[in-house]
């Protein structure tokens, strides 16, 4: 979410009446807002891509709630110490969080867990009753979420966990002192961190209990408020839908229809209708370790109501699929729900659950749709080729390019004529006719300079490292670190760049493009390789930043706890941005986009949405390298005849002989490019190289530079969640915007 403050004040189109009023008391506006916590709700792209379609759905009148859960600490906060990174709680709930409306004196619900399913008779019927092992009382937190030159406020509901019993008297008094405050602990536990580390049963446990607290609070939630208005289940498709945000809420399915059937009253049959007409499902990534599988025995255990309802559904989509494929059991089987290891290990398939019971499943970008649809779910999507659609990502040009970047956005008003584009940004198209004026040009490069010396500013004050070459390109890759995301190559070319520059004659280094590489983004916990190559950044940086050979010519920083503010202050002054994942690994990305509209240069592969933008502002304004997604298999199959660069080799080479240090540290990190290469980081590195080559020859021509830079933000307008949130409430949702009236019209009225 990033901090609320200003957007706020700018939504509501009162920043000029506020920091007068700060002024008078003895305040300025920018000083309080630094007094502000990002808001830790989310990790990375997909919860930032909720943030943004939380403004664009209030912003183009929706009647749209979000939900989620209100964590107490956040994912971590990102400490650097010699390198090596390390998790500190983030305690952004430490004074209060003045934008929330605490609801437990009127919202709250029980969530269960664990104990026992019996069966009743009920008029003839079977009912099921779920006897809990334990319980836990979800309480609503409300934050407004107010749109852009509009009266409509949106809500953003997020669930805390509390004990049933707030302290447990009783055992207290019986000397039991330690028990008489597990409940609340274990309770308080479930909305404490995001994404708990994995790697033990206890880990994935928490994740499956987080899940399902968040998704029966709000199916709770969802049909109370229906029930309110409507005696019957009629018009529950039509005011109501449902958007599964990836697989983590896909225990939505069995939780609504245990609602309704166990709760409600309806038979399996209306449940089933209720539930497939409406809940939508948007898958994110392709990646194997996101598809969730959870063991069969953990969701008996922890819960043992919904697994039935699993089993229920599984078992009658198989019936479908014998009556389609006959007793071909190999085929059917690899379209179970169950999945059945050679080992008898059985586990539950979350996507599969969520594709079989959604009314419309959407990837995130063109190439990502297509790969959901020929592979990751071919099967699926031969049997209801009708649910598959690609909803492309989008980010708020509010936040994103208007509140973050004044000086470009008065810029794009005085060139544009008025300031309408911030809800149309198609209107940024315009800019192209003028990308060669040398006026706007000569502009641009000001509101530029102004960006980038803030964004160096901000680089100096985090991580450290001293920035005196303002003049020097500022080369950016700030995103979650993952070895499919190759920051790995990102660092292998800044090594081969140092490399090369301390090999030229001094007489020859005049011609050397001086850069500034950043590098951030956080490693979860549990992921080894990622923390190795956060340390391999830093170890880099140590060397090259401390040789005087180099001097200016090359800077290294890696910047530690990136959030939201810090991508607000960097993004707009950000140059060239790195967005270089091996070819159909990406589902979408959205950093991308946020750098486009501000105009930053890309260079990247064709994977996720950069083929989009390489579509929208023109091939010749992107430096494009590397393998295509239809090459990655053929390259991986053909790896024992491969022969790497041999600058690839001697990069390599480097590392190991010590030239950075930690040498032994760095052994599996190496190794796992030298052998396997999954992501084909030595494949592509060449390809790199020469691709980095062409932006050094860019940057020496600034007219040209300025122009491609133009033409960026002149062709982002595609990408404002704006229009990917219309697209959902016309093509999934069945939603029409909705304006709240004008008090003062309906008054003088």
């Amino acid at each position: 979410m990033g901090r609320s403050l200003l957007n706020a004040l700018n939504n509501l189109e009162v920043r000029g009446q506020y920091t007068e009023a700060l002024a008078e008391l003895g305040y300025s506006l920018e000083t309080l807002v630094t007094q502000e916590r990002d808001a830790a709700l989310g990790n990375g792209g997909l919860g930032r891509l909720a943030a943004c379609f939380l403004d664009s759905m209030a912003t183009t009148n929706l009647p749209a709630w979000g939900y989620g859960i209100r964590y107490q600490y956040g994912m971590f906060r990102q400490v650097l110490r010699d390198g090596f990174q390390h998790e500190q709680p983030d305690y952004w709930l430490n004074f209060g969080n003045p934008w929330e409306l605490e609801r437990s004196a009127s919202i709250a619900y029980q969530v269960s867990f664990y104990g026992h399913v019996s069966v009743q008779d009920d008029g003839g019927r079977q009912a099921f009753r779920w006897n809990p092992g334990e319980q836990v009382t979800a309480v609503a937190y409300d934050t407004p979420i107010p749109g852009f030159q509009t009266n409509n406020t949106n809500n953003l509901r997020l669930w805390a966990a509390k004990p049933d019993r707030e302290f447990d008297l009783q055992a207290f008094n019986t000397g039991d002192y330690v028990q008489a405050i597990l409940a609340k602990q274990r309770a308080e536990t479930l909305s404490s961190v995001l994404y708990p580390d994995d790697r033990t049963y206890e880990g994935k446990e928490l994740r499956l209990k987080q899940q399902h607290f968040f998704v029966s609070a709000t199916v709770q939630d969802v049909v109370r408020r229906y029930r309110e208005q409507h005696a019957s289940w009629d018009a529950f498709p039509d005011k109501v839908a449902f958007q599964m945000n990836d697989t983590h809420p896909t225990l939505l399915v069995p939780e609504l229809m245990r609602v309704l059937m166990d709760h409600e009253g309806l038979g399996w049959t209306r449940a089933w209708e209720l539930v497939t007409e409406t809940c939508n499902f948007t898958n994110h990534t392709i990646l194997p370790e996101a598809l969730e599988r959870w063991p069969v025995a953990m969701m008996e255990k922890l819960l043992p109501r919904h697994m039935q309802i699993i089993y229920d559904i599984n078992w009658r989509f198989l019936q479908q699929m014998r009556g389609r494929y006959g007793d071909d059991w190999d085929r059917i089987s690899r379209m179970s729900i169950i999945e059945e290891t050679p080992d008898a290990d059985k586990y539950v398939r979350m996507a599969y659950l969520a594709v079989i019971a959604a009314r419309t499943v959407n990837g995130v970008a063109a190439i990502h749709s297509n790969i959901l649809r020929d592979d990751t779910f071919a099967p699926f999507h031969e049997l209801f080729p009708g649910k598959f659609q690609n909803k492309t990502n989008g980010v708020t040009p509010r936040r994103w390019l208007a509140f973050c970047n004044e000086p470009l956005r008065e810029l794009l008003t005085d060139t544009l004529g008025s300031d309408a584009w911030i809800k149309d940004l198609d209107r940024l198209k315009v800019l192209r006719e003028h990308a060669r004026d040398p006026a706007l040009q000569k502009r641009w490069q000001e509101v530029k300079a102004l960006a980038k010396d803030k964004a160096l500013s901000t680089i100096e004050r985090l991580s450290g490292v001293a920035l005196p070459n303002r003049e020097a390109m500022l080369d950016v890759q700030v995103k979650r670190i993952h070895e499919y995301k190759r920051q790995l190559l990102n660092v292998l070319g800044i090594v081969h760049r140092y490399d090369t520059i301390r090999k030229l004659p001094r007489a020859e280094r005049g011609g050397v493009v001086p850069r500034v590489c950043v590098i951030g983004g956080k490693a979860a916990p549990g992921y080894e390789m990622a923390k190795r190559i956060i340390k391999l950044v830093s170890a880099v940086a140590e060397k090259v930043n401390n040789d005087p050979e180099v001097g200016d010519l090359l800077k290294v920083a890696f910047v530690p706890d990136y959030n939201v503010s810090v991508a607000e202050a960097i993004i707009p002054g950000t140059e060239l941005s790195e967005h270089i994942s091996t070819a159909g690994t990406e589902a979408s990305g959205t950093g991308n986009m946020k750098f486009a509209m501000n105009g930053a240069l890309i260079i990247g592969t064709m994977d996720g949405a950069n083929i989009e933008i390489a579509e929208e502002i023109g091939e010749d304004n992107i430096f494009i390298f590397g393998a295509r997604a239809s090459e990655v298999a053929g390259l991986r199959a053909a790896r024992a005849e491969f022969q790497p660069d041999p600058r690839f080799l001697h990069t390599l080479d480097l590392i190991r002989s010590g030239t950075f240090g930690w040498e032994d540290y760095f052994v599996p990190l190496l190794d796992s490019i030298t052998y396997s290469d999954y992501y084909l980081v030595a494949n592509d590195f060449g390809p790199y190289i020469e691709a980095q080559e062409r932006v050094d020859r860019v940057y020496q021509k600034p007219e040209e530079w300025t122009a491609m830079s133009i033409n960026s933000t002149a062709g982002s307008g595609f990408f404002s969640s704006d229009r990917t949130i219309l697209e959902y409430a016309k093509d999934i949702w069945g939603v029409e915007p909705t304006p709240v009236p004008n008090q003062r019209d309906d008054f003088d009225d």
